[in-house]
């Protein structure tokens, strides 16, 4: 996608903040520019991260958030925060990265289950018929699993008979018949599925999955459970099982490093929490060592993952924060360094807020006005209504703390708190038009009260 396209698409989500955009969609093409360099020329070429300064709930998690699903790319967003606990400083600022390479199998391993989903879904079926057909009930493999290394441990079943052979055939073309129909759907049926059993907790906050079987070279016969289902879960639990069979987890490991690497998005937010005034001793030292910590991995270094070693030279950084104490220049000099583009983003005006209610494809009184539909209440809003609730929504701000956009859902809540409790879908479809006298009579009251503090948590 060229600048101009990412920007246009962005435009679907996030009302303003041109410059913004700009900057990110002209990082994201030079990405596409530098893979068609040649291979030593790519190696000089890095990311230009990006520093993005503005009050909150202007659109700064938003507009990253979006440019990674547009994309497709790896994201993880982190709060610069997290780091600053205790345990965390100078251990795991990595932890961030290997947050990302988790996001990236996720992301390909889906991908790969999305391609083999024809062949997963026949396969599922087939066992669903097996299952039903058969009408036999598994049984859990709990015995010593060191006996199935025994000689004579196994039992076997007695040949069916050729009769026996066609009725299990008929009965399995019913079956199958019946299930494509959608007959089968509420039936339930018993699973023998893997019983893995949650992951070991070794110390608060860390986990670790220890698996004997794979110690000892999967020679061992794996526990399983029986879980009684319905068909129709049960079909999903077999696709996903057999997709997994279909895939080759080591591709999949591989190719999710790569795009980690050459792919990646990494937003911290709330980096202006870690931005020291200068001082020598207390919390700014803290927060000075959380900076030194996380410019190796800026500059580019390499993190050791599960899945294998990872570079972080390629990966793209964004870092945000309000910075209404501290200064984009109070961090580091050798951080500051590494964030050569700086974006400021404005606070939201009357006409941004009723620009935000209206043009987005995913605008709050869009959605506001699909849950309700659920419960048989279709509601629309007038365009004097809508000025009316922007210029509530700018005046609450004012009055209390500035939280950007995010004051829209306390004022919707507070307009459609009635029409909410009352709608129970036992009645007719109801249109309800929600004009300026409507919203007057509905949050003039909670402004002059400041009741609206009471929806934010």
């Amino acid at each position: 996608m060229t600048p101009r396209e990412i920007v246009e698409a962005l435009n679907k989500y996030i009302v303003g903040q041109n410059e913004a955009k700009r900057a990110v969609a002209i990082a994201l093409r030079n990405r596409y520019r530098r893979s068609q360099l040649p291979a030593e020329m790519q190696e000089e070429i890095t990311p230009k991260n990006i520093i993005m300064a503005g009050p909150t709930g202007v659109g700064k998690t938003e507009i990253a958030r979006r440019l990674a699903k547009l994309l497709s790319a790896p994201f993880v967003k982190v709060e610069a925060t997290k780091f600053t606990e205790v345990g965390y400083v100078g251990r795991d600022v990595e932890s961030m990265i290997r947050d990302l390479v988790e996001a990236s199998v996720r992301m390909v391993k889906a991908e790969k289950l999305e391609s083999v989903k024809v062949e997963a879904a026949r396969a599922a079926e087939n066992r669903l018929v097996e299952i039903l057909a058969n009408g036999k009930k598994p049984t859990p493999q709990n015995q010593n699993p060191l006996l199935a290394l025994l000689p004579g441990q196994k039992s076997s079943e007695p040949e069916p008979t050729p009769a026996e052979k066609e009725q299990l055939r008929n009965r399995r073309k019913d079956v199958r018949e019946n299930l494509r129909a959608g007959y089968m759907e509420e039936i339930l049926v018993d699973l023998e599925m893997e019983d893995n059993g949650p992951p070991q907790e070794l110390m608060p906050g860390m986990t670790m999955e220890l698996n004997l079987n794979d110690m000892m070279g999967g020679i061992l016969p794996k526990k399983t459970k029986i879980r009684r289902v319905t068909v129709k879960e049960a079909r999903k639990i077999l696709e996903q099982e057999e997709g997994q069979k279909l895939i080759d987890m080591d591709e999949v490991y591989s190719t999710a490093v790569e795009r980690a690497e050459k792919e990646g998005i990494i937003f911290i937010d709330e980096i202006d929490k870690i931005a020291g005034a200068g001082a020598a001793n207390g919390p700014d030292v803290s927060r000075e060592g959380v900076q030194r910590d996380i410019l190796p991995l800026v500059e580019g270094s390499t993190v050791s993952t599960k899945y294998g070693p990872i570079k972080t030279d390629y990966i793209l950084f964004i870092a945000a924060g309000a910075f209404h104490v501290s200064k984009v220049e109070d961090l580091i000099p050798e951080l500051q360094g590494r964030f050569p583009i700086r974006v400021n983003l404005h606070s939201l005006t009357q006409a941004d807020f009723k620009a935000i209610l209206s043009q987005p494809e995913n605008a709050v009184t869009k959605q506001y006005a699909a849950l309700l539909e659920v419960d048989h209440v279709r509601i629309t809003f007038t365009d004097e209504a809508l000025d009316a609730i922007a210029q509530y929504a700018s005046m609450a701000n004012e009055l209390d703390e500035n939280i950007g956009a995010r004051r829209l859902h306390t004022i919707l809540e507070t307009l459609l708190e009635d029409v909410s409790y009352n709608a129970g879908g036992d009645f007719p479809m109801v249109d309800l038009s929600i004009d300026a006298a409507y919203v007057n009579n509905h949050l003039s009251p909670s402004i002059a009260g400041k009741d609206l503090k009471r929806y934010i948590v």
